[in-house]
């Protein structure tokens, strides 16, 4: 050990010319870095002293050693320590104010630890113990208070209100004790609840709703549940005046709140978060759209690589606001919603622009690529040439290009699964687009005109209809052919025939509920990602070789359109009248494109095509549409995949476990919060698990589910779980008007729809 009076070299000159820096090199320096400062190695020797070693220092920057030396005494409290079987003071006082079964005994089995306790409250947190009872239950109600209210007021920017001047609080010193203590309190499963209790009990004792009612910020702890309501408020507030940085920065310090623990929270929280993701989206992709608008390559490439995002953020937004409405009187999210709406349709009016621009010149669909019309005979016909190979066919309805790339996701892990972008026929509706994936329908594929309508035809033959189009298939394969309805598939016990090769597989939920109930189809679209995901595993267990997914066509979400917004038909003789399209004869005006019908590759008894440059439709009051020419309506996914062998060894495992409340059998809410456990085997650190979450009456109705956003996924409805994790996920209960009484909430495989873990619960609603 050399001692040597001067400060340590720094650069390498200051080394050459110090004797003693190589002997610094060989071992160490001391002091070296700010834990080596005095107070740092004070801290460190008496970390159960903290808060008086603080305060000594906030008196004199250099105190003596003899005075630091009798801080605590040496005595510690032994009667504290025995009885709650711990040994620090930090310690010491987390079990004061959360006791566990045993150490709540053994505190009410005598009271010698009383004494002690009010020296150890005066030395590690400045409080002066008022009350004189002996028991536990008093002292606890004075320490909760002034451990909360301190935590409060150190985290408070503004001058505390005159009325609570007086109300104990500690020393800043304090701080780092106080606001460890309730960081665990709200932080662990175990005393979350005990805190939850204290905080309301607190807040309303002390009246700091109304007291703190002219404060204007808070800081960033959210101690009292009426924080988490400010906090709330001025984050709506930042996204309405498109302060976006300001609002995001609220929602990231407030993500973990054990306020948004509570269901109803949670959904407001997860549409602010929506709305944020969705407006960020947007402004990135402004920024972006004029350097990928040189060509309608270059435009295409951009919506399928980026763009396509922001329609699935609108989508997801669009569910966490239907989730919204469904459960608030007040519609306090107003203005979030009308900026994240206004963000997007701002954005997707330009990308329209730039889309409408390009077609003018290049016609449709564009060169080189990928034409839906070619699906079967490009992708699928090759695949039934091999011999032995067995091929699904999944024809899914309005699975526009995002919701392929969120199926996608789901698959590529379960087996060799590729996404490609495809170029739907135009009229982008269902009868030209479903025959469009038929056998041969990029050269003979025609709309005939027939009375006041037409007829979709495929080398004359009429194919409107489901039959009409089967029987295609059935002409060319034989019984090498079947088809059925993707769910009648997944029910049924019984096998497809060994000599099937061709199975098409067929889905019309997306498009058939959001014609007719937008709002409803939203929170649905997982129901048919999860039947195909059923479906394929149960594809793999057939002896299924190959699967091709599908669809006819896109679709728009026009949510954001205000009442007015319609496009006025151009004039002409339309012998063809739809929402989004016309098919006859007319001029091109301001609002309307007019094209010759074969430039946009119709072939048939119509000379033009014509269509609105906007996202408008032609009728008024129209939230989804399709059968026009965009991006969304145009732009659609075919995904290949090849099956792994059925019975595979597995190789990991893991036990779900749900809870709620700790063990509580009744909900009272609407948005009952359920606590997910994965526990698993050695083999499975680190890997992922998805569950799917549903409340299920006893007669095997679904009545709640796991409300979409934050760690649910919103295209499947699935949660990703980490073996050894948690989360806290909100169920989503039908009205107490649609259900009440008894009902199991299931975690159940969404590969197999096998259930995994169960709880039983009954409501308990205030009807």
């Amino acid at each position: 050990l050399i001692y040597v009076p001067t400060k340590p070299p720094v650069t390498d000159e200051d080394k050459l010319r110090d004797p003693f820096a190589t002997f610094g090199v060989c071992g160490a320096t001391f002091p070296k870095g700010d834990g080596d400062e005095y107070q740092s190695l004070c801290l460190k020797a008496k970390p159960d002293h903290a808060t008086a070693i603080r305060k000594i220092f906030s008196e004199n920057s250099s105190p003596s050693f003899t005075v630091l030396d009798k801080v605590g005494g040496g005595s510690g409290w032994p009667n504290c320590q025995a009885v709650l079987n711990t040994e620090s003071a930090r310690g010491i006082l987390y079990a004061l104010l959360a006791p566990t079964e045993s150490q709540l005994a053994s505190l009410k089995a005598g009271d010698a630890w009383v004494s002690e306790v009010k020296d150890l409250f005066q030395e590690t947190l400045g409080l002066k113990l008022r009350t004189k009872a002996k028991s536990w239950s008093h002292i606890a109600d004075e320490l909760w208070t002034y451990v909360l209210f301190s935590e409060f007021v150190f985290d408070l920017p503004e001058a505390l209100p005159e009325s609570l001047e007086d109300v104990p609080k500690a020393e800043v010193s304090a701080a780092p004790l106080i606001q460890d203590l309730c960081d665990r309190l709200r932080n662990t499963n175990t005393t979350q609840t005990a805190y939850i209790d204290r905080a309301v009990s607190i807040e309303e004792e002390l009246n700091l709703v109304e007291r703190c009612a002219a404060i204007g910020d808070l800081g960033e702890r959210d101690t009292f549940p009426f924080e988490e309501r400010t906090f709330f408020a001025r984050a709506v507030t930042a996204v309405r005046d498109d302060e976006i940085e300001v609002a995001r920065d609220i929602l990231r310090g407030h993500t973990n709140s054990v306020w948004i623990g509570k269901g109803e929270s949670q959904v407001q929280w997860s549409l602010l978060r929506s709305a944020l993701n969705l407006i960020e989206a947007c402004n990135d992709c402004d920024r972006e759209l004029a350097a990928n608008s040189r060509s309608q390559s270059a435009l295409l490439d951009y919506y399928i690589a980026s763009l396509r995002e922001v329609d699935r953020l609108q989508r997801e937004f669009e569910q966490a606001y239907g989730d919204y409405i469904d459960f608030d009187d007040e519609d306090v999210l107003r203005p979030v919603v009308t900026q994240a709406r206004s963000h997007y349709g701002h954005l997707v009016a330009k990308a329209q622009s730039v889309f409408i621009r390009h077609l003018e010149a290049s016609g449709w669909p564009p060169e080189g690529r990928l034409a839906n019309t070619d699906t079967f005979d490009q992708i699928v016909a090759p695949m039934l040439q091999e011999a032995g190979q067995r091929v699904a066919y999944l024809q899914i309805d309005a699975l526009r290009y995002e919701l392929g790339v969120a199926l996608h996701q789901l698959l590529v892990d379960d087996d060799l699964f590729d996404i490609q972008a495809a170029f739907a026929p135009l009229p982008s509706i269902t009868r030209v687009g479903m025959a469009g994936l038929l056998p041969g329908a990029s050269q003979s594929l025609a709309l005939i005109k027939k009375d006041d309508g037409y007829n979709v035809t495929l080398d004359g033959a009429v194919t409107e209809s489901v039959p009409q189009r089967m029987k295609v298939f059935s002409k060319r394969y034989g019984d090498r052919f079947a088809e059925m309805p993707l769910k009648d598939f997944v029910r049924s016990k019984k096998e497809v025939p060994q000599g099937v090769d061709l199975l098409v597989l067929r889905d019309v939920d997306i498009d058939s509920v959001l014609e007719n109930n937008p709002e409803m189809a939203l929170k649905l679209v997982h129901d048919t990602l999860k039947t195909v995901r059923a479906g394929i595993n149960k594809l793999s267990k057939q002896g299924f070789h190959k699967v091709v997914i599908a669809t006819d066509h896109g679709f728009f979400l026009n949510a954001h359109a205000e009442a007015g917004d319609v496009c006025q038909k151009p004039a002409g003789t339309w012998l063809l009248e739809h929402e989004r399209c016309l098919l006859g004869d007319g001029s091109e005006d301001s609002n309307n494109l007019v094209m010759p019908a074969d430039k946009v590759g119709i072939r048939g008894d119509y000379a033009q095509f014509g269509a609105p440059r906007s996202m408008a439709p032609y009728r008024k009051g129209m939230m989804y549409f399709h059968g026009g020419a965009s991006l969304q309506e145009s732009v659609v996914p075919v995904i290949t995949g090849t099956l792994s062998p059925p019975d595979q060894p597995k190789t990991t495992s893991a036990e779900v476990i749900l809870k709620y409340k700790n063990g509580a059998a009744r909900i009272a809410t609407l948005l009952p919060v359920i606590e997910v456990y994965l526990e698993g085997d050695m083999f499975s650190q680190d890997t992922d698990f998805e569950i799917l979450l549903e409340a299920q009456s006893k007669k095997g109705d679904v009545v709640g589910e796991a409300k979409h956003g934050d760690m649910v996924n919103p295209a499947t409805g699935a949660i990703t779980l980490k073996t050894g994790s948690s989360v806290k996920v909100t169920l989503k209960m039908m009205s107490a008007e649609e259900f009440e009484g008894a009902f199991t909430v299931r975690a159940i495989d969404p590969k197999t729809l096998a259930t995994l873990a169960t709880l039983d619960l009954k409501t308990d609603y205030l009807v």
